[in-house]
């Protein structure tokens, strides 16, 4: 009997639930005709009732909170968080400065605990059961928000948080694109993880051993996953990524081309072979 085959699992996650239609769509048919298990519901997104509904007609798709805390919208107004939003409840559009913003001004930090329990209320306003907390463009590893989401976990029942965590050679051995780009966020975020295992091993909070998805964001295609699965070595792992279809109109969470491909990468028998020969079973 092989023991390690039994207690290898991944799970697909598909971020941006409520971002627009075309994403909502995306991640539905990946849910039913494909490999992916859970979402990220971004509860100030544009088609957030929408993904709601989709959320609460299909209970066998785990939801999660996205996070928002750049590059999209607050729940609470510009009059009560003045500090983190412009006129129009919209969070700056680059991440650096906001997170220098974050650590170093106090008011930000205050203004960042109550949009941050603003969003978790409006998850648990919608009676789904939180499966998962993480964030756009990763602000929830900040270490201010992360200490947040720590404190708030008794009262939110967070039960598990993302920390991107993946080997840097397996990633460009599957693609050496972006390379330096790559270089730098290994780097980054292998300090931003072990910042965040220390936090949530102390509260008892759930993460996963490896998290795929920051070195090919907008890339995680079917030959990048069905190559990458039968070289992972860690037993609980988490895929997430951006799946979407493009609807005329609507804003893209990607570059061109990518939420297609992300979404044909799930729905393809190549990956959910590959789940197999990694001795993964989908959680």
């Amino acid at each position: 009997m092989n023991t390690r085959q039994q207690t290898r699992s991944v799970v697909f996650t598909g971020d941006d639930f409520g971002f627009s239609r075309g994403v909502n769509r995306a991640i539905i048919e990946a849910h039913e005709r494909g490999v992916l298990t859970r979402a990220s519901l971004m509860v100030t997104g544009e088609a957030f009732d929408e993904a709601l509904a989709l959320a609460r007609s299909h209970p066998r798709l785990r939801v999660g909170l996205h996070l928002v805390l750049v590059c999209g919208w607050s729940v609470l107004s510009p009059v009560e968080i003045p500090s983190l939003v412009d006129g129009a409840r919209c969070f700056a559009s680059r991440p650096v400065p906001s997170g220098l913003r974050y650590q170093f001004s106090s008011r930000a930090r205050r203004e960042l605990r109550l949009e941050i329990r603003a969003q978790l209320e409006k998850f648990q306003r919608t009676g789904l059961l939180l499966s998962h907390v993480d964030g756009h463009l990763h602000m929830h590893m900040h270490p201010v928000a992360l200490r947040i989401l720590v404190e708030l976990a008794p009262e939110f029942e967070i039960k598990e948080i993302r920390l991107p965590s993946e080997e840097l050679d397996l990633a460009l051995k599957l693609d050496r694109s972006r390379e330096t780009e790559k270089r730098i966020w290994s780097l980054v975020f292998r300090g931003l993880r072990r910042y965040g295992e220390r936090c949530l091993k102390s509260a008892g909070i759930d993460y996963r051993d490896r998290v795929y998805g920051l070195l090919a964001s907008g890339r995680m295609t079917e030959a990048y996953l069905s190559g990458l699965l039968p070289q992972i070595r860690s037993n609980r792992v988490e895929i997430y990524s951006h799946p979407a279809l493009e609807v005329e109109g609507e804003p893209a969470n990607g570059p061109p081309g990518a939420g297609p491909a992300e979404l044909s990468a799930l729905v393809s028998d190549r990956v959910r072979e590959g789940v197999a020969l990694g001795g993964f079973t989908l959680e």
